[in-house]
Order: C-alpha cells, then structure tokens, then sequence
C-alpha cells in the first residue's frame, strides 16, 4: 500500500520509546529535537509518492501484486530498479540536503536476502527464501521504512568476532530455539534507526565457520524488547535542535548504537542462522547495489550545495559568473560519482533468483570517488561563500532576536541581500559543509580501502599486461620477477 507523511508519522508515535540521546530517553521521535528533522525528512519522501510529478521516482510496480508501491519496498530485479534507486536518491537529497536512512540500507538487505536465501535453498534445502518472500509482502503491505544494520562494533580489529574478548563486540546468536533465535551484541553507527519501523540485521562481513554464530539474517522491530538504541552526535547537533535558521529545517541524518540483549526473533523473521558459507555472497551483492547508488547520494547534496554557494555570492552582492570555473567544477565532481553509479549498474547483471546486481569493479570504484570529490566540492563551496559560512565567525539565532543588539548584528550582515535572507544561505553552506548535513563521504557503506581491495581483485592484471605485449609486438617472457 502508499502511506502518505502524516500517516507515517502517526505510525511512529505508537512504538515503544526504546531511542535515547543526551542519556535521556526520547519519548516521541516525531517531535524531539534530536530526532524530528529526519522524521520530517522521511516524510516528505512518502508525501513525494501522491505527487504526480515525483510519484514515478518515489514509487515503482510490485513485484509480488503488480501494484505500486514506495520505491523502497520494492525488490531491484532490473538495471532499470537499480537505477531508480539512484534516482530516488539524488532527489532525496535535493529535497532535504541530507541522506534519508530509513529508505536505503535496510531495503538493499532484504533484496539481497531475497537471492541469498533462493540460493540457501536450492544447496540447502532450507526453508528461508519463502520466509522472505512473506515478509517482503508484509514489508509492502504496512508501507515500512527499514534502516539496515551491518556494522558491528567488532572489537580489536586484529582479531576475528570469535577471538574478541568480549563476545558482545559483535552481534551473535545466543541460542537458537525451536520457534526462534535469540541475539545479543552491538550494531554500530547505523543510519535512520529513529526514522525506521524494523531493522534489517545481516552479518558484517564474509565469515568461516569459526564465527557461524555472527553469520544470521533477521527482521527485527525497533522497538523490540531487548534493543535500546543511542543516537550518535554530531559538532553541530545542539545547534540542530535548536529553534530558527542555525539549522535548515529540511532535514537531518541520524545515527544510533544498537544494543541488543537477548532479543528474541521468531522463526518467521529469520532469513539465515550459520550459513557461513553465504555470508560473503551477501556483502558482496549488498556492497555492490549501496556503492553503485551512494554516487547518486553525494551527487543529490552537491547539487544542494551548489545552489547554495550561488546564492551565498548573490547574498554577498557578488555575481554567480565570478565562480562559475569552480561552480562548473562542483558539477563536474557531482556527475563523475553519479555516472559512475550508473555505468556500474548498466553493466550489472541479473542472478538467478532475479536480483540486478551492478557490476563490483565499477561500483568499488565509485566508492573510492565518493571518498574523496564530495569534500573537493566543500571547500569550493566555503570558497565561494566567504568566512561567515566557514570560520564560525557568527551569531547565533538568538542573539539575532535580541531586543537590545539583534537588529544591529541583521544591519552587520547586510550586503547584496537583507541580513537574514544572508544569514540563512551561510547557515546552509555551513550546515552542507562542516555540519550536521555532511553524509557519511570516507567511511559511509564501508572504507575506500576496503573499495580499493575489491578493485584490485576484480582487475585481471595479467590479461592487461597480455595486451599491451601483443599490441608492442613483444614474444619474450616478461613473467612476474621471483623473489
């Protein structure tokens, strides 16, 4: 079914409060400082299903009922699904300025789940793939934002899950009963849990069978008994919570510390239990769809940025054609991430149980631009703007209102726009640049380093060294030197 906003928003506030920031316990997600700007943002890309224009990005056909669904709830079975993600993405972006987690990982899980477990199955003989499949369709009929939660919180990073110290540094299995499994351990830094109705939980990584016990899959509500989740902070978070222009009221990302104790899952929301062997398949697939679309993520903020800086210029009484080599560059930085993306969806390939899968060398490759042009556009961007918007040389909200200097400090800022309307674009730039707005460039959906293994993995070195010798006309062994 569609859910609008509102509906969405009325369908958070009856969970448990189990989300904490600040050591306090927020009682309502939907109207809490800390959390409501990501709520609202969420929203207004279920609000973007009933709007003619953005309806066929925010929506797609059902693979299950043939009838529309929210983009997010639906399963990537063509290059053409893969790529709407990335279209949805963007526009994400550009709506609110900032990544939309209850719409993204926790969706890329159960589609990767749904060819993991017809996989399971047919070696197996297990029964998990039409678990998944009526778990999708419940997905689909409650209209559900799911958040995905892959990184655990690992421990010593020398040692496997197993040899930690504290078993609890990942999250495992307890024990497995017969109508269920019960987990415990720490999901980390995992994005949208105040904005998502369920969490999709995967293993962190390809496993051995030494750590079986991390290798599960399961569906869990987050307000299920057992789980309590902190939200992270950020430099800027007081200032985001705060009333007026210090922070756009568009959106904001959140991330949370899950802290699983004995949580108890049914056996219908189970969709791997030490099926090590298939761990790897799972981030692999998993890796490749996040790392072909997060272009599109970084993309969508550069075009916010780009306007921003524009209208930080004019505010400053300059011309948008004093920047515009380094606004064209903004944009050439936006493009290279999001093609990118997309080439490595168009030369993807659909599996067996029917999951498009983009291709690995190029999305790891997009992964490793995404690490490093969104922070080029960000100094071009404070470049633009000028100090207000970068050195924290600036007022705050409140003393703008002051009755006995806020008119003077709006009379200091004046220049080719009234002080507010100036206040505002550099608010923003510094928000997109150095505040809550900046996504997860380095290290969001895992490392470069991790990108740049996989790249070299995938790239058949000697079948290049093979061509360059035919076409030089060389016979002679140039094989690797021994040591």
């Amino acid at each position: 079914m569609l859910m609008n906003g509102q509906q969405y928003v009325e369908s958070l506030k009856k969970m448990r409060p189990n989300v904490y920031k600040w050591g306090n316990l927020i009682e309502d997600v939907t109207t809490n400082p800390a959390t409501r700007l990501h709520v609202k943002s969420v929203a207004l890309s279920y609000d973007a299903a009933f709007d003619p224009e953005r309806a066929p990005i925010f929506t797609a056909k059902s693979h299950l009922t043939g009838e529309r669904a929210h983009r997010w709830n639906t399963f990537m079975g063509s290059a053409e699904a893969v790529v709407g993600n990335a279209q949805m993405k963007r526009a994400q972006y550009r709506m609110t300025g900032t990544c939309q987690g209850a719409t993204c990982a926790g969706w890329t899980g159960l589609n990767v789940l749904w060819e993991v477990t017809a996989k399971m199955d047919k070696d197996l003989g297990t029964a998990y793939h039409e678990r998944l499949k009526k778990y999708f369709r419940y997905v689909e009929d409650h209209a559900l934002a799911l958040a995905g939660a892959i990184t655990d919180a690992k421990g010593n990073r020398a040692l496997k899950p197993s040899q930690q110290t504290n078993k609890m540094q990942n999250l495992h299995v307890v024990e497995t009963l017969p109508d269920g499994i019960v987990i415990s351990g720490y999901k980390v830094q995992i994005c949208g849990v105040a904005a998502c109705h369920e969490i999709i939980v995967v293993p962190g990584s390809g496993y051995g069978e030494s750590e079986k016990d991390f290798c599960f899959a399961a569906a869990v509500p987050r307000d299920a008994e057992g789980l309590t989740c902190v939200e992270t902070r950020r430099p800027s978070d007081a200032r985001d919570e705060e009333e007026g222009w210090d922070a756009p009221e568009a959106g904001n990302i959140t991330q949370a510390f899950l802290l699983f104790d004995k949580v108890f899952v049914p056996n219908d929301r189970v969709f791997m239990n030490g099926e090590f062997k298939y761990s790897g398949m799972l981030i692999g697939h998993f890796a490749a769809i996040y790392r072909a679309a997060i272009g599109a993520c970084v993309a969508g903020q550069g075009d916010v940025m780009i306007g921003a800086a524009i209208n930080m210029a004019r505010a400053n009484g300059l011309t948008q054609k004093t920047f515009q080599t380094t606004l064209t560059q903004m944009a050439v930085n936006n493009e290279i991430t999001y093609g990118l993306g997309l080439g490595a969806i168009i030369a993807g390939k659909q599996q067996t149980a029917g999951l498009f899968v983009p291709d690995a060398l190029l999305a790891h490759t997009n992964k490793t631009q995404v690490a490093k042009l969104p922070y080029e556009n960000k100094v071009m961007a404070q470049d633009i703007s000028g100090g207000i918007a970068e050195t924290g040389c600036f007022p705050s909200y409140k003393d703008f209102q002051s009755p006995v200097y806020g008119q003077q400090l709006l009379e200091c800022l004046t220049a080719g726009a009234d002080g507010e309307s100036r206040a505002r674009a550099a608010r923003l730039v510094e928000w997109l640049t150095v505040g809550g707005g900046i996504p997860g460039c380095m290290h969001g959906g895992g490392s470069p380093d991790g990108a740049k293994l996989v790249v070299k993995a995938a790239t058949k070195w000697e079948a290049l060294t093979a061509d360059a010798k035919r076409i030089a006309g060389i016979t002679a062994d140039l094989s690797e030197p021994k040591k």
